[in-house]
């Protein structure tokens, strides 16, 4: 029976994919829930299993674009699953292919023959030069190739190579190759959004700084017994950032909201998207409900969505919907970013390295380990006075994590 597989939907509003790579060749044998293929969609990358066993014929190339629903292999069922013996069988067939090559070296004493004689008569032929237009052609650094000839069969004279210029500003001898490589298509939609986003929103970006020492205290001091109490989870900052942006998002709802058309749609939760670098690219998983999650709850789910971005597993619905995004480039070193919005949303915090800066400290000049924060917004729906105060309440928040996102209390807060 010949199984036509189409391909499955990855979300209602995903009308097409792309055929990133096949991982199978036409006639392969391939069995059932066998990954055959990875196809690109807007939003994710996504495993094509087979539905059943069989010998498989592709119908598509790697870079079609396919509609959902559309057949893009058959697989027959009836087809066997080769033998295990079965590669050894050109082996056999071996000496038959190399009976006829016994008579090669004949033939090739004989086209030789005629060659010998005229070898003389090329040393210097088109493009080659002589000896001493050779050496002057190193010290000046200039390839033959880009030499015309004007000696006898176009062969480069001395005079040539004392003539001949570099080119102006360009530099000779050194690798000048190119490659061209289509863009997948979840990176042309990140592309597609981002100057969207750009050319759509009236974004802005505003500035701040965080002194980080109280929450390294806390880090320091509990770190070991929050990963022994909780398998292992490592308590890192992004709860920190995260717990301290759902307090702000509720002291300041319009960071909190969307544009749609001439509306501005406000929610009474907190989905934060987290940006995190995966093998195909940046991914954007949503820690949903994030107002009601713990320390622990928030690090155990950046945890898991991280770890299925790395390994290729996220879903659209992992990263669909999202109020407000955290980007961390710090993690790759960046000091200082303006970060673009992810649309449909009004606001993205970025963060940055920690340094160590000298900073007056009750007038008082202190060393401490400080980090720039960034905060991107739609001016269309948020004023300066909302995202000045939201990002003003995100630094008390983190220099005062103490009482403000712990209640005075950071073993029950950790839940140690």
């Amino acid at each position: 029976m010949i199984l036509e597989m189409k391909v499955p939907s990855p979300g209602e509003s995903i009308k097409e994919v792309e055929i990133a790579t096949w991982l199978v060749k036409d006639g392969d044998y391939v069995e059932k829930d066998q990954a055959i293929a990875e196809v690109d969609s807007d939003k994710a990358t996504l495993e094509l299993p087979a539905e059943m066993s069989g010998i498989i014929t592709l119908k598509a190339e790697e870079g079609d674009a396919v509609a959902v629903g559309a057949v893009v292999c058959l697989i027959d069922t009836d087809g066997v699953k080769p033998a295990g013996d079965a590669p050894a069988k050109p082996a056999t067939e071996a000496p038959k292919a190399e009976a006829p090559k016994a008579e090669a070296p004949k033939a090739e004493v004989k086209a030789e023959a005629p060659k010998a004689a005229p070898a003389a008569a090329t040393t210097y032929a088109s493009g080659t030069p002589s000896p001493a237009a050779r050496k002057i052609l190193d010290e000046k650094n200039i390839a033959p190739t880009t030499v015309s000839g004007t000696g006898k069969d176009g062969r480069i004279t001395k005079e040539d190579a004392l003539n001949a210029v570099p080119s102006m500003g360009t530099p000779t001898g050194g690798n000048r190759g190119s490659e061209r490589t289509k863009l997948s298509m979840l990176r042309r939609k990140v592309a597609e959004r981002l100057v969207a986003a750009k050319n759509e929103t009236a974004m802005l970006t505003t500035f701040n700084e965080v002194n980080m020492t109280p929450i390294n205290q806390i880090r320091n001091e509990y770190k070991d017994a929050f990963k022994a109490k909780h398998g292992g989870l490592g308590l890192g900052y992004m709860s920190f950032f995260t717990k301290a942006v759902t307090r702000a998002l509720e002291l300041f709802p319009d960071v909190n909201s969307m544009m749609d058309g001439d509306y501005k749609v406000a929610y009474d939760f907190a989905d934060i998207s987290i940006a995190v670098s995966g093998p195909k690219g940046l991914m954007v998983p949503v820690v949903r409900n994030a107002e009601n999650l713990s320390f622990r709850g928030i690090e155990a789910e950046i945890k898991r969505l991280a770890i299925r971005a790395r390994d290729g597993q996220i879903t659209v619905d992992d990263m669909t919907g999202g109020t407000f995004t955290i980007t961390n480039g710090g993690v790759f070193g960046s000091m200082l970013s303006t970060p673009i919005i992810n649309p449909p949303q009004s606001g993205i915090l970025g963060m940055h390295n920690i340094i160590e800066r000298p900073i007056a400290v009750n007038g008082k000049v202190e060393i401490h380990p400080m980090m720039y924060v960034a905060l991107s917004y739609d001016h269309r729906i948020i004023d300066g006075r909302e995202s000045v105060g939201f990002l003003v309440a995100v630094k008390e928040a983190l220099e005062n994590p103490l009482e403000l996102l712990m209640n005075g209390d950071a073993k029950r807060a950790l839940e140690l």
